[in-house]
């Protein structure tokens, strides 16, 4: 899979952690930055990724700043992107079973890297349930 992976300053370290496990999975990054813990606004790096998602050149995509909620705000303000904030892994196996999440949200200042990294693996692992869920999300637009 080719996940798109973008983060703010607050997120810089926690994304370091995120990349090695994607990669110790086997997908290919396509890194949105950003590459130092110098500040930026967030919306911006938000859009990268959500565009590279929408446009298909990735699979899924994966923000983080530092509490999440600021990347997933910006991210879900496209119609396409349902991005779910997850502190703990039976969120971000529903966001995925019964929403279909589409980018995951990590909050760097709340999420230690051991945590982000069994989120990450359950998110990525996890599959859609269709069914009913799939006629719930038909309804977001």
């Amino acid at each position: 899979m080719k996940v798109a992976l973008g983060c703010d300053h607050g997120g810089f370290a926690l994304k370091e952690t995120v990349l090695g496990v994607l990669r110790s999975l086997g997908h290919q990054v396509d890194d949105c930055g950003v590459m130092s813990a110098d500040s930026v606004d967030y919306p911006e790096i938000a859009a990268a990724v959500c565009d590279r998602v929408v446009d298909g050149s990735c699979e899924r995509g994966i923000l983080i700043c530092g509490t999440g909620i600021g990347m997933s705000m910006a991210a879900n303000r496209n119609a396409t992107i349902r991005a779910a904030l997850c502190g703990e892994t039976f969120g971000a196996r529903m966001s995925r079973e019964h929403n279909d999440a589409n980018v995951l949200c990590l909050g760097a200042r709340s999420t230690g890297p051991g945590l982000a990294e069994e989120i990450t693996r359950v998110w990525l692992t996890s599959e859609f349930a269709g069914g009913r869920h799939l006629r719930r999300i038909k309804m977001f637009c």
